[in-house]
Order: C-alpha cells, then sequence, then structure tokens
C-alpha cells in the first residue's frame, strides 16, 4: 500500500480577501490575481511530478473553482474521483459574515472575551466570542466546530488509504486548516494568516496525522517562474 498524503491547499485570493471582510460560509468569486495564483500552484504541483488520486473540496464556490483551475494546470481535471465536502468549510461567522476583519478580532471579540490584544486568543476563545455575540445564531460552539473539520479530513484520509493510500489534493479554507494543525499539535505555535494557495502536507498512518509541511508557498514560487518562463 502506498503512503496516505493530504495535500492540502488554501483556496485562492477572493474579492473578500483583498479588501479586508470576514469570510466564512459566505462567498466571493476568486479575482484574477487569485486565479492566477492557483496556475502558479498547480503548476508547482505538476512540477513536483505529484500524482493525485483524488481530489476534494469544500462545497463553497471559491474552494470549487479553486480546486477546478488547479486541476486543469495539473491536467488531471475529469480524470480523477472528486467530491465535495462541506465539513471541510470556513468557520461560520453568523451575523459577523461580511464584516471588516479588524471590526471582529479588534472591536467585537476583545469587548466580549476582555482580551484586550485578540491576535492573542486561542482558537477556544474567537470560537466562544463568536458564538457567544452572534445574534443570528448561526456559528458553532468550539466543540462542534472542532468536531466537524476533524471528522471532514479524516473522512478523506480514511477514503483514501481504503484505495491503496496515495496522495489527495485537497482544497480547504484558512482559519479551517489553521484550526487542524492545531488541533493535531497543539504546542506548535499558531498563524491564522496562511497564505491562499499555500500547501499544508499531511501524511496518514495508523490512524492518525503526522504533519509534513505548513503553509508551504514553494509550489507557487515554482509555478510563477514557470509560467513568466512561458509568457
Amino acid at each position: 500500500m502506498a503512503e496516505t498524503r493530504l495535500y492540502i491547499a488554501r483556496h485562492g485570493k477572493t474579492m473578500f480577501n483583498t479588501i479586508g471582510r470576514i469570510q466564512g460560509w459566505c462567498d466571493t468569486p476568486l479575482t484574477k490575481i487569485g486565479e492566477e495564483g492557483i496556475r502558479e500552484l498547480g503548476l508547482g504541483l505538476k512540477e513536483a511530478d505529484l500524482e493525485f488520486k483524488l481530489a476534494v473540496s469544500s462545497d463553497l464556490g471559491r474552494t470549487v473553482q479553486t480546486i477546478t483551475i488547479a486541476q486543469r494546470e495539473l491536467g488531471i481535471l475529469g480524470k480523477i474521483p472528486y467530491y465535495q465536502d462541506k465539513r471541510i468549510r470556513e468557520w461560520c461567522f453568523g451575523s459577523f459574515e461580511g464584516m471588516y476583519d479588524g471590526e471582529l478580532f479588534n472591536g467585537v471579540l476583545p469587548r466580549i472575551s476582555g482580551i484586550v490584544d485578540a491576535s492573542t486568543m486561542s482558537f477556544a476563545e474567537i470560537a466562544a466570542g463568536v458564538y457567544e455575540a452572534d445574534s443570528a445564531n448561526w456559528s458553532e460552539p468550539w466543540e462542534v466546530l472542532k468536531e466537524r473539520i476533524l471528522s471532514g479530513f479524516e473522512s478523506i484520509a480514511i477514503d483514501l488509504e481504503k484505495q491503496g493510500g496515495g496522495n489527495a489534493l485537497v482544497v480547504s479554507h484558512g482559519m479551517t486548516i489553521a484550526t487542524l494543525v492545531h488541533l493535531l499539535a497543539p504546542d506548535r505555535p499558531t498563524n491564522l494568516a496562511l497564505d491562499n494557495g499555500s500547501i499544508t502536507v499531511l501524511k496518514y498512518e495508523n490512524g492518525q496525522f503526522g504533519i509534513e509541511a505548513v503553509g508551504d508557498l514553494s509550489y507557487r514560487r515554482i509555478g510563477a517562474e514557470l509560467l513568466k518562463k512561458n509568457s
């Protein structure tokens, strides 16, 4: 059996990413720059001679758009199984969806939690603050959120392992990927700001994930060089 690995990409840069608005379960499309970044990613993964047996994205439009572009550049679009899993969606920010990032992280959360600097808050504290302040009651409590994220990625790994292992190309979201890394390695320094088109690599073995890379931009850099040469 081949080793089982998930190559987890954050989706390409979107309209809301560009203007600093919160984008959880709401959705905006990739910008032209965002599309170009994912072309770079796809070309870089192809240049690395990586073979993918499975492709999975969340069900939100920005990840569907991302994985379509990446697969096209890899030359595997329509040639390998692909499905969507809503468990690997972004966090739901409820009534704060579409708000400027700064208003939530520098205004609402510090007022709710009493913590002056929201950047020092844990994922559990952020989730608790959002859940408490969300007047729409749409956001998820921490226990529900972390179970959703873990079960989603574990399901992909188990599915792939049953097929004899190999690599899966997975497209998810910044906070979701960062939360997953934190759940797998709580002592690892937390970085909420994973770049668009970065790759986090997990190896799955004996029912456990091991982290091999977090937020790797080397594939995008290689792809950017290739695009430059070809132009």
